[in-house]
């Protein structure tokens, strides 16, 4: 009775047996292999980070930042090693450098004269025409300047020595009360100071005139170079492209572009603005009734060349000229002036004139004219700018995807 049954089972469970059997052997089989397989991509997996890592044959893997970092750290090294060649380089020919900075900027000034010109005459007697009525009018304006300095000498030094003793008795007043023998014995002081110091103003003085001699000689070279720019800057332009491999002509190209509309932009737009500045200045003084109130405007138009600091510096010493020539209320009013043509050429004038050149953060810009002080005096402060403002524009150009074929990129037939 008992076979039946097991029998029964055994036929019920032949069919798994045979079947069923081979297909759980298979599944076992299956995740065995599946397995060595995650096993064996594992352990490939680990030795390629440890050979990309190369942490000296120790197996240690190099973190995916810490190789990004790396990456980054040893460009940035030759980076900087370039920059400080060419910075060294600039420093050994200065004087070659800045003439050519300064060609550069009088061919951003004077091409559109010369273009205008052009259009009714051959284009060299244009660009003569150009620069040597240009040189005439700076010329003409230093002679005034001169010979307006020349003659208010004299009254000008019996009212500073007016000024001085009106200074010495508003502060020996109130609110300050500082006692006259004070005051006596610091102008003892400068005039010891002075004395002693005598041999070193004179060689100064000595080095000046040949400090003179190469400034005569950077603006020759720079009136030279700017001839030959404007009249054929488009001829450069090709010379120095035919130099560069034919891969790399588009990206140059695009980037001599940019760099030469945001130099040229800023130039221009730096002058409106001194001009601008000078002009306000110069009506204020005249109608104050401030001495050399035409050397104390151009003084303002050149110091406005240096942003965030020119202007203020320039209005400090129109200042202290009205404070010693007209008195303390004078004084406080082109103090109150030096406040509101800052907050005009902050907010009205560089938005309004340079809105084609590049908007640097005021940050941006303190620093540079920090930076370039320090490393090159007065000639670092006023270059730093334009050409922060030169870089940032060739790195926003070539991060921009290139022009399609066919189509000539916005801008001037070439960067010159």
């Amino acid at each position: 009775m008992n076979a039946g049954p097991r029998r029964s089972h055994r036929q019920q469970d032949a069919p798994g047996t045979a079947r069923g059997g081979r297909r759980m052997r298979s599944v076992v089989l299956g995740n065995r292999s599946a397995r060595g397989a995650r096993s064996v991509a594992r352990a490939r997996s680990a030795g390629a980070t440890a050979g990309s890592g190369g942490g000296g044959g120790d197996g240690t893997a190099v973190g995916h930042g810490l190789r990004v970092a790396a990456a980054y750290a040893w460009r940035l090294v030759i980076v900087g090693v370039v920059a400080y060649a060419v910075f060294s380089l600039l420093g050994r020919l200065q004087l070659v450098a800045v003439a050519l900075f300064l060609a550069l900027v009088i061919t951003a000034v004077l091409r559109p004269l010369a273009d205008l010109l052009a259009r009714h005459m051959p284009r060299t007697p244009a660009v003569v025409l150009s620069i040597g009525g240009s040189v005439l009018l700076v010329l003409g304006l230093l002679a005034l300047v001169g010979r307006l300095v020349a003659g208010e000498s004299g009254r000008l030094g019996s009212e500073f020595a007016g000024g001085l003793g009106r200074i010495e008795r508003w502060l020996e007043g109130s609110p300050f009360h500082v006692s006259h023998a004070v005051l006596s014995n610091l102008q003892d002081k400068v005039a010891h100071l002075v004395s002693e110091n005598r041999s070193v103003l004179i060689s100064s003085a000595l080095s000046g005139v040949g400090r003179a001699v190469e400034v005569i000689t950077g603006l020759v070279l720079a009136l030279f170079c700017s001839l030959f720019f404007i009249r054929s800057g488009d001829r450069f332009w090709r010379w120095f492209k035919d130099l560069i491999p034919q891969s790399a002509r588009d990206p140059w190209d695009r980037a001599g572009r940019a760099a030469w509309r945001s130099f040229a932009g800023y130039t221009r737009g730096i002058i409106i603005v001194a001009a601008t500045n000078a002009v306000l200045v110069g009506i204020a003084l005249y109608a104050l009734g401030v001495p050399l109130a035409l050397p104390l405007t151009l003084l303002e138009f050149f110091a406005a060349f240096i942003p965030l600091v020119g202007s203020p510096v320039a209005l400090g010493v129109a200042t202290v000229v009205a404070l010693a020539t007209k008195g303390p209320v004078v004084a406080i009013v082109v103090l109150c002036l030096i406040v509101v043509i800052g907050q005009l050429e902050g907010h009205v004038l560089h938005p309004l004139v340079l809105s084609w050149a590049v908007r640097l953060h005021p940050v941006v810009v303190a620093v540079s004219v920090i930076g370039g002080s320090i490393l090159a005096g007065v000639i670092g402060a006023v270059v730093a700018v334009p050409m922060v403002s030169v870089a940032w524009s060739v790195i926003s150009e070539l991060r921009r995807p290139p022009e399609p074929a066919g189509r000539s990129p916005d801008g001037p037939p070439a960067p010159l």
